[in-house]
């Protein structure tokens, strides 16, 4: 037999063990699964949120250039920006996330498209970390030009030991239902072999008083502050609990 025939016979029977191995591989994993029961329940906690999240916008009128236009904006989102701070809220809860300029035009059927001036608009992302404040800040803001608020939505700060709550129900709940199945069937369980967690998000639930509409700005005089509720935040655990079955 020569080297080369040698070679391509040796590693053939390697090719052919290595497939025997991943086949036994699978089979042992499979085998694994085919005598594993899960149980899948969810843990819930309620609890007060401490920030609130406010949109606070300024759209400007055309104006006959866009200097003069980014001008009138800059003037009255600093005003606004201004009494925020003054309620005590510090500049890193304050964020700009939008900006934009644009050209506005007009369109008559005798002159077609004109341009009519530039318009400016701007938001900004204030966190409101003393909730009492929320109305104060609202009212403010639309006093000095604002006139897009709303967007308002309430977190807890640090969710922890809320989730650790959350996902000892969420076992508890599991074992409670795989109890009961077993119950019924007569299967036999071993131990924990795996757990696995799927945290879920729902929305903060939002109370007005009053309406609280869009436009509202350009207004000097003193408005009164709208009452908003914070309500309950919904802290979810999904937990699925593997057993090995005997």
């Amino acid at each position: 037999m020569d080297k080369q025939n040698f070679i391509i016979k040796m590693a053939t029977v390697l090719g052919v063990v290595a497939i025997v191995i991943v086949s036994l591989v699978m089979m042992s994993q499979k085998n694994d699964m085919d005598y594993q029961f899960s149980a899948t329940a969810t843990g819930k906690v309620f609890a007060k949120p401490d920030i609130a999240n406010l949109t606070v916008g300024l759209k400007t009128e055309a104006k006959p250039t866009a200097a003069v236009a980014v001008k009138d904006n800059t003037d009255k989102m600093n005003e606004v920006i201004k009494v925020l701070k003054d309620l005590g809220i510090e500049e890193k809860d304050i964020k700009t996330t939008n900006y934009n300029l644009n050209p506005v035009y007009d369109w008559t059927d005798r002159s077609g498209q004109q341009l009519k001036g530039y318009e400016v608009s701007q938001n900004v992302e204030v966190k409101i970390r003393d909730l009492n404040k929320i109305g104060d800040a609202i009212a403010k803001t639309t006093e000095k030009g604002a006139n897009q608020v709303g967007n308002i939505s309430f977190t807890i700060d640090d969710e922890f030991e809320l989730k650790n709550q959350a996902r000892q129900e969420a076992i508890k709940k599991a074992k409670e239902k795989a109890e009961a199945i077993v119950g019924e069937t007569g299967i036999d369980l071993g131990k924990i072999v795996n757990v696995y967690e799927n945290q879920i998000s729902y929305p903060s639930y939002v109370n007005y008083s009053k309406d609280m509409a869009y436009g509202m700005g350009g207004v000097e005089e003193s408005l009164q502050a709208p009452t908003v509720q914070a309500g309950q935040n919904e802290v979810v655990v999904e937990a699925t609990v593997v057993w090995e079955v005997k």
